[in-house]
């Protein structure tokens, strides 16, 4: 058993700020900093707030996941990198599924500036498979391969191409870490309570403890937080999943 901190363990919380405006994520910037290691900055809140909103978490000492999962041609994808670098993010993604040019020419852009800027590199991620697909739905899209098995295949590939990790379902995580090693970041959504799973449009999900268990080194968290009566105590409990998870590595 291994003796973990509360900070340890609330690092490796990331929170899911799906705010559909800048007063609603300010709200929950204030009510759970402190609770939470990182804020995910995602679709919805960056195209309703903009950039300013990652200044504005920036500003509260808070750390940004910017998950707006970047997929187009090698070029743009690491110019949009090099600006989300530029606004101070600590973590970012792009789509796997894009391929190993796309992902290589954005981890040299997202190096590239931080060197410029004279600070650390973002955490960079590669979406592997998304937690609401699962084998049924990869058929009906057109691919041959079973979840698992295109989920190994993308994450080895952006390994190979230089990217620190992957965003992955956590049954998945057993996986990676037999293919990628130690090493390789596995930040898992899809992440629901213990003692109740809730009905939404994730379809492969495990508890934070069973995910940290299996090997996540992060973990998002978004609707059963919104969604409690008490948010800080969910947070609370969730660190404590997390924590116990850690011990049990």
């Amino acid at each position: 058993m291994k003796n973990t901190s509360n900070k340890q363990a609330v690092d490796r919380l990331i929170f899911a700020l799906d705010a559909a405006n800048r007063e609603d994520a300010l709200h929950w910037l204030d009510l759970l900093s402190g609770h939470v290691g990182m804020f995910k900055v995602g679709k919805e809140l960056f195209t309703a707030a903009g950039p300013e909103i990652v200044s504005a978490i920036k500003k509260k000492g808070q750390k940004v996941f910017l998950d707006l999962k970047f997929h187009d041609i090698p070029n743009t994808v690491a110019r949009a990198v090099e600006a989300a670098v530029a606004l101070g993010v600590d973590m970012l993604n792009v789509h796997a599924a894009g391929g190993s040019k796309m992902i290589r020419e954005s981890v040299a852009a997202a190096d590239d500036c931080a060197n410029k800027l004279q600070r650390q590199s973002p955490v960079f991620l590669a979406v592997t498979v998304l937690t609401s697909l699962n084998d049924e739905d990869l058929v009906e899209i057109g691919f041959a391969r079973r979840t698992s098995d295109l989920v190994v295949h993308l994450a080895k590939m952006a390994q190979a191409a230089g990217a620190s990790g992957v965003v992955a379902s956590p049954l998945d995580i057993a996986l990676i870490r037999k293919h990628c090693g130690e090493d390789f970041i596995i930040v898992t959504p899809g992440i629901r309570g213990s003692a109740e799973k809730q009905k939404d449009d994730q379809k492969r999900t495990l508890s934070a403890y069973d995910a940290i268990k299996e090997g996540a080194d992060y973990i998002v968290v978004g609707r059963p937080i919104r969604a409690a009566a008490d948010p800080r105590k969910t947070c609370r409990e969730i660190v404590q999943e997390i924590a116990e998870g850690m011990a049990e590595k």
